[in-house]
């Protein structure tokens, strides 16, 4: 009997080559031959894999998604629903909604933990829930959700190519796009465009400021006197205005505020010019209405350093104009915390600063700006600064978080200071470390430090930071750091008429 083992064996360590040397590389041929075979098998097979994956990735996300209630005003809106279906196509709420139903690979071990941080900075940077439940009523989403959309749909950042791998369906094409800025511009045109505003300028992200606010003129009266009283503070030796100096740009022009007994801020102070177009006060938002945000300084042991509010009260009732003035405006409530602060607040609502180069430019007088300072402006648009900087106050309007681009805290250097965390001190929510309230650009030139930290000496730096840390752009040159702080000079207005460099510090 054979022993096929053995003949096999043989067979295969007999060297074949010495006796036909052609078969060597006809051998190679066929061996070549079979390994491209099974390569193109395994290609194929990955492909087919990789397609299938595709077409179901694209039939879960069609399955699912945001979609609109039968009755939704929406749905009457050409427009609106355009741009709702290209929000919807390209699933936005996968990383910017709590709670999404994610496809399975979202879930796979290596793919987890690339996802998770994707998932985690598309929360940290921008919300959708409130944008979706704008369209669900037919309402307008605020200006600055407007303005964040239209910069990334402009500049052409979103859905991320790594997302776009599997998700081919979600690559917005030209008229995706345009249909999304067509919807922006619309809305803008019918619920933001400012008084005033030429036609060709009601479709932009910044507005011109209104000149006054609804406002009881009795109550401005006793609010600015209050203003000015030192008599609000511990020691009698500090009033509102000791930060918010009406001849500095609403601010103190220091690095962190100096308080009762010389005492040092931890934060630098924000402006009171137009802080009544802010949604929160504070750079933390702590403070959600201009009466609250009144209240904090003057409790506070390390700013005004009163103690309590009847000692306040104390002081205020023994002058018999202040008396007249609370019972006349306030008959059924004592001269307290609710009613000074209230009084305050109506008149920091007159603390407006209409009339700026920029807001003449918007009105229609083209000469009001020369050539670099609309190209600043141009700049400051395409770069994406108006993502945040935008509606008439440019800012004010969001909280965003420093260091979207780049770690800001990191290359700052020093230590990180309970003022740092921004938001999170107030929310305890880790997605809000570093958030703060987007500062208005209004009289920018004049506030100077800048930055949370009062970090920053000069304008032209604090353009070239935040392109860097909260822009695509990153470094800019120069030139283009030049043209925007042009522009950000023309943002300075008056108060009553009055240009804001020659206010007086008291009335």
């Amino acid at each position: 009997m054979i022993d096929f083992d053995d003949y096999l064996d043989k067979y295969n360590r007999f060297d074949r080559t010495q006796l036909y040397p052609a078969h060597t590389g006809y051998r190679h041929l066929i061996l070549e031959s079979i390994v491209k075979r099974i390569v193109a098998g395994l290609i194929g097979a990955g492909l087919a894999a990789y397609g299938g994956t595709v077409a179901y990735i694209q039939h879960f996300d069609h399955q699912g998604g945001p979609t609109l209630s039968a009755d939704s005003p929406t749905l009457k809106d050409p427009a609106a629903k355009a741009a709702f279906d290209v929000l919807r196509e390209a699933r936005c709420d996968y990383c910017h909604t709590k709670g999404a139903d994610l496809p399975f690979y979202f879930h796979l071990p290596v793919a987890s933990t690339l996802m998770q941080r994707d998932l985690e900075q598309g929360l940290r940077h921008f919300r959708m829930e409130p944008v979706i439940a704008a369209f669900q009523k037919g309402d307008s989403p605020t200006e600055e959700q407007l303005s964040r959309i239209e910069e990334v749909i402009t500049q052409n950042r979103m859905p991320p190519s790594l997302y776009l791998l599997i998700h081919w369906h979600a690559h917005l094409n030209e008229d995706q796009r345009k249909a999304v800025l067509t919807w922006i511009d619309a809305e803008r045109r019918a619920h933001y465009a400012g008084n005033g505003v030429a036609a060709k300028f009601a479709g932009e992200p910044v507005q011109p400021i209104p000149e006054s606010w609804p406002v009881n003129a009795d109550k401005v009266a006793l609010g600015e006197k209050l203003f000015f009283d030192k008599r609000l503070s511990g020691d009698n030796t500090l009033n509102c205005a000791s930060c918010h100096g009406l001849d500095k740009g609403g601010v103190d022009n220091l690095v962190t505020a100096t308080g009762i007994g010389g005492q040092k801020g931890p934060i630098n102070v924000p402006t009171v010019y137009n802080s009544v177009y802010n949604i929160v006060q504070f750079w933390n938002g702590r403070a959600a209405t201009l009466a609250e945000q009144a209240a904090g300084p003057v409790m506070n042991p390390v700013e005004m350093g009163s103690h309590d509010w009847k000692d306040v009260a104390a002081k205020i009732i023994n002058d018999p104009d202040y008396g007249a003035q609370f019972a006349t405006l306030y008959p059924d409530q004592p001269i307290g915390k609710d009613t000074i602060t209230d009084a305050i607040a109506e008149y920091e609502k007159t603390l407006i600063t209409p009339d700026s180069k920029f807001d003449l430019y918007l009105k229609g007088d083209d000469k009001a700006l020369t050539d670099q300072e609309k190209h600043g402006y141009a700049l400051f648009k395409s770069i994406g600064c108006s993502g945040c900087h935008s509606g008439p106050d440019m800012g004010g309007g969001a909280m965003e978080v420093m260091g979207l681009e780049h770690d800001y805290f990191a290359d700052r250097g020093g230590a990180f200071t309970a003022a740092d965390s921004g938001r999170e001190d107030v929310t305890h929510d880790p997605l809000d470390k570093s958030r703060f309230l987007v500062p208005t650009l209004r009289n920018v030139a004049l506030t100077g430090p800048w930055f949370h930290d009062g970090s920053v000496k000069t304008l032209e730096d604090a353009v070239r930071k935040m392109a860097y840390y909260q822009t695509p752009a990153g470094k800019i040159s120069d030139q283009d750091v030049s043209d925007i702080t042009a522009f950000l000079k023309t943002l300075t207005g008056k108060y009553k008429g009055v240009p804001l460099e020659q206010v007086k510090a008291t009335p």
